[in-house]
């Protein structure tokens, strides 16, 4: 009777030491829930919803995406870090929740914790004037501010993303004086380009790349070399603002803890994924370059990112509202 006892728990700790392993060979044997941290129909939701059904191909189950919008990314980051780590649950990983609100305010996670699964799209900042600024070029528009001082104003999709820093960033390199205007969005900070509310405007490039047949003129892309995606329009680089350098980096995340093998599956589906000339083609679509990454690449990028950034905050004595 003790002996056939033994053999019962025996079995059963050899049963409940199998059942992990057998899940994480059998992943995925559900849809999967990617957290994207703002709402739908913006240009963040764009980029990840791009990637949603082709990934959800190679992986062989459905990518349903759970907007968790609010306080700049922080919620839907929040939700996905701290989400159970059985690869049923992956978030987007935006960079405004990890390079710069950490400098600014006390966050509900460690960003130390972030588990980097892979890039998947590079957007490039743009920086521009409204139709009714009489200049075409960056030097016009610094000759400009440098003489009429405090007088012209730059708009932001807010205070403390990164088209924020990414103007103040240029503004300090080019040694001019410019008026900070934050609006609640990308969208309405355009609006106010175009009703001349604001006279400059930095932004990611899906958000004025439409407006430029109503007007919106497109100086300079923030990046040491030309973007594939504007080959017309000089870099900052090359127009002597060789530290201008702004771009919005969007990736794939996981709770901390995921198991490797999952981990593993899911970062060569992204590879595959974003390898793919219709993936390539709907991101170049919304002003977007898909990307790839190692985990590793992914992290250094984002410790950079963060080191730079939180420089110029404390440089430019940046806070929230």
């Amino acid at each position: 009777m003790k002996k056939r006892s033994l053999l019962i728990i025996a079995s059963a700790l050899l049963a409940s030491t199998a059942m992990p392993t057998m899940a994480q060979s059998n992943w995925p044997a559900k849809p999967i829930r990617l957290v994207v941290p703002y709402p739908p129909g913006g240009p963040v939701d764009q980029i990840a919803r791009s990637i949603q059904q082709r990934l959800g191909e190679v992986l062989g189950q459905s990518i349903l995406v759970d907007n968790r919008a609010g306080a700049s990314g922080i919620i839907g980051m929040d939700a996905a870090i701290k989400a159970d780590p059985d690869g049923y649950t992956f978030g987007f990983g935006v960079p405004g929740g990890i390079t710069v609100l950490p400098h600014l305010q006390k966050m509900p996670y460690d960003i130390n914790e972030i588990n980097y699964v892979s890039l998947v799209a590079r957007v490039p900042q743009v920086i521009t004037v409204g139709p009714q600024v009489p200049v075409n070029s960056l030097k016009e528009l610094i000759a400009l501010a440098k003489k009429d001082a405090g007088k012209l104003n730059y708009g932001s999709a807010g205070n403390a993303t990164t088209p924020h820093l990414g103007a103040a960033l240029f503004a300090q390199e080019a040694g001019i004086n410019m008026v900070h205007i934050a609006y609640k969005g990308a969208a309405p900070a355009v609006t106010g380009l175009l009703g001349g509310e604001v006279q400059v405007l930095a932004a990611d490039l899906p958000a004025v790349r439409a407006f430029t047949a109503r007007g919106v003129k497109i100086l300079a892309v923030s990046s040491a070399r030309r973007s594939e995606l504007l080959p017309d329009v000089p870099s900052t680089g090359e127009l002597g603002l060789p530290e201008v350098v702004a771009e919005s980096n969007y990736g794939i995340i996981a709770p901390k803890g995921l198991p490797a093998p999952i981990f593993e599956k899911m970062r060569q589906a992204l590879v595959t994924t974003l390898a793919t000339p219709d993936v390539k083609s709907r991101l170049a679509g919304l002003g977007a370059v898909a990307i790839s990454t190692t985990p590793d690449e992914y992290r250094k990028l984002m410790q950079s990112e963060s080191a730079r950034w939180g420089a110029l905050v404390k440089k430019a004595g940046i806070k929230l509202d």
